[in-house]
Order: C-alpha cells, then structure tokens, then sequence
C-alpha cells in the first residue's frame, strides 16, 4: 500500500448540532506549494481512508493538497449507523475546513468516489460558483441509489442499510455550473460505465470525461495512472477558475472527451 506524504496531519472535528457528541477524523496533506489548489476527498461505502490511501496519495501526487474525511460510521470516526443526512452533515463540516485552510475558491475542488460522488454532487449542487469553489471531481459515479439498483442486483443488499436514502445525483447535477472532470473505469462491476455516461450526459459544461480501459471500481489511478494523472493535471492547470462558459480543451488521450 502506498505511503502517506510525511506531511499527512490527523485530525478530529466536532460535528455541531449532532444529536449526540460526534466528532470526524480529518487527514490534511498540504502540498509545499502555497498556491496547489486544495481538494475535499469524499470517499465511498466500501472503504474508510486507511482503504484509500493509494487513490488519496495519487491526488496528492498530482499536486493538489488533500483534505480527507471518514464520515461517521467508518475508521476513526464516531460510530453510527449513517444516513444521507448524517453523511452530508460531516461533508458540510469537512468543507468549512477546507475553505479555512483554501481562502482562495477557484483553488478550492470537491472529489468524491462512488458513493462519495452522490456526496460530492449534492455539496456542489449546494455552493455557488465560481463564489465557493473552482471545480468538481467525480470517480466510479453512478445517477441515483434506485439507478445502481436496477442495473445491479449486488447493490439490494447494500441499499438495504440505506432504504430511506436517495443520492440523487441525476436531479442534482444540473445545478452544478462548475468544472468537471469524471472519471469511470469500463470494467467497472460495482457501478456500470453507463450509469456514469447517464450522469456525464446531464451535466452542464464545461466538461471532461475520462474512460480507463480495463479500469474496475476502485483500481482507476494504479491501472490507468499515466491518463489518471494527465486528466487531473489538465483539469488543474487548465480547468480551475475557469469562467462556467469556457470548453474544457481536449488533452490529446483517445478516451479524453471535452465538452
């Protein structure tokens, strides 16, 4: 497993107007460059950040400072039985955070993975732009918790623990005027490639999609890591601060689409 920048801090915050003292584990990854742009890291159901260090580390290594959140329920985290609500209340929290350490909202970018890109549609959805933050990141997405149910069956089982919950991305992204960049692996078991094209057709541009052949749910910077970290730089070097009319450019790689 990939190690952490040295610079890795670990954290905690206190979740306010929780029903019961609740507090979040945060790790903090500054890059030595004061002006890399700072990213809030949402990761999925399956895996709390010590299950995620290998995609944490390839953000990093793409030069943006990270700040990662466990929601609670998962690692370090107060333990609970997590809901949409609860989820997006710690992702509130962590983006405060993010916005004290980041001044600078065309610096600011919100990622999320699988079931953190229903986290981080909903956070974008919900921030103006270009006024709160410069762009968005989606990996593995998928349109809706009904949408991951109906193309796969495995999902029932896990939508069980989440019965009341929607994760509507489909109905939210039109609300998001920011860059984006999405990423999907055509592999990809857990959530179908389509289900991102889905989510990928609604959005608004400027836009960029990425496919990762051979790529699966989790495995997209290590399988691909060459078009990986050349989508994210284009994105970061081009795409950040942008105005919401500007193209996302085209970089060249085949499965690379700008809109």
């Amino acid at each position: 497993m990939p190690t952490l920048p040295t610079v890795t801090q670990l954290f905690f915050l206190e979740v306010p107007h929780a029903s019961a003292a609740a507090r979040i584990a945060i790790w903090w990854m500054p890059q030595p460059d004061p002006q890399a742009p700072a990213l809030l890291y949402l990761h999925g159901t399956f895996r709390n950040l010590q299950g995620n260090q290998h995609k944490i580390a390839s953000l990093y290594a793409a030069g943006f400072s990270v700040l990662a959140v466990d929601y609670r329920g998962w690692g370090q985290s107060t333990m609970l039985v997590p809901s949409e609500k609860t989820i997006l209340q710690d992702a509130r929290v962590a983006w405060r955070e993010l916005v004290r350490r980041e001044p600078v909202p065309g610096k600011r970018v919100i990622y999320g993975h699988s079931m953190g890109s229903g986290v981080a549609v909903e956070l974008a959805s919900q921030l103006p732009y270009p006024a709160s933050y410069g762009g968005l990141i989606l990996e593995s997405a998928f349109t809706s918790f009904a949408g991951i149910a109906h193309q796969v069956g495995f999902w029932a089982s896990v939508l069980q623990a989440f019965s009341t919950e929607k994760f509507d991305s489909i109905d939210k992204i039109a609300k998001v005027h920011a860059p984006l960049l999405m990423i999907h692996g055509d592999l990809d078991e857990t959530i179908p490639i389509q289900l991102g094209e889905q989510l990928y057709a609604a959005a608004n541009p400027p836009k960029q999609w990425l496919s990762i052949a051979g790529g699966h749910h989790s495995d997209l910077d290590e399988v691909g890591k060459t078009p990986y970290q050349q989508a994210l730089h284009t994105f970061m070097s081009k795409d950040l601060g942008q105005s919401q009319s500007s193209p996302a450019p085209a970089t060249g790689t085949p499965t690379l689409q700008a809109q």
